[in-house]
């Protein structure tokens, strides 16, 4: 995983997603992947930017997500570009649904649980502020103590 200066030819973001950093820089994310080695190597690489920092992704899937994630660093915009999703957050205890459909958006509070389930097939866009991301398990009734991403800065 490293991060590019410059790349001049076009970018697939379900492939190759583009950190946003301070400067308005946007440097594409070579040889990325979901994994914990890789994201902790990005955390690594993007630290001096702190909850800044941005992570732009395409996703394209179906069905229930596998998991509840919150990011503490700051706000996601989840933007739905074709089907249809649905975004659950878990708000004091409660479920909190949004339905978006093609060219609709919501915004996942920082710190705040929450899921996406895609009804068909659905593609979807994602700004995350990734730093210390935390994930667990759909199979808990309620999300609990977090297994994440670690934060370098907290280290």
């Amino acid at each position: 995983m490293r991060l590019l200066d410059h790349e001049p030819n076009a970018i697939d973001l379900r492939t190759t997603p583009v950190h946003l950093g301070l400067g308005s820089r946007a440097k594409p994310i070579e040889g990325f992947a979901w994994n914990p080695q890789v994201l902790q190597a990005y955390s690594a690489a993007v630290a001096a930017d702190g909850a800044e920092g941005r992570i732009v992704t395409i996703f394209d899937g179906e069905g229930p997500g596998d998991d509840w994630e919150r990011h503490p660093a700051g706000d996601e915009l989840v933007l739905c570009l074709s089907g249809s999703v649905t975004v659950t957050r878990d708000v004091d205890g409660a479920a909190e649904r949004v339905v978006l459909g093609p060219g609709q958006a919501t915004v996942n509070p920082a710190g705040t649980w929450h899921a996406v389930d895609m009804t068909g097939p659905a593609t979807i866009l994602t700004i995350t502020a990734g730093l210390g991301t935390d994930h667990r398990p759909r199979t808990e009734a309620r999300p609990a103590e977090h297994v994440g991403t670690p934060d370098p800065q907290a280290q």
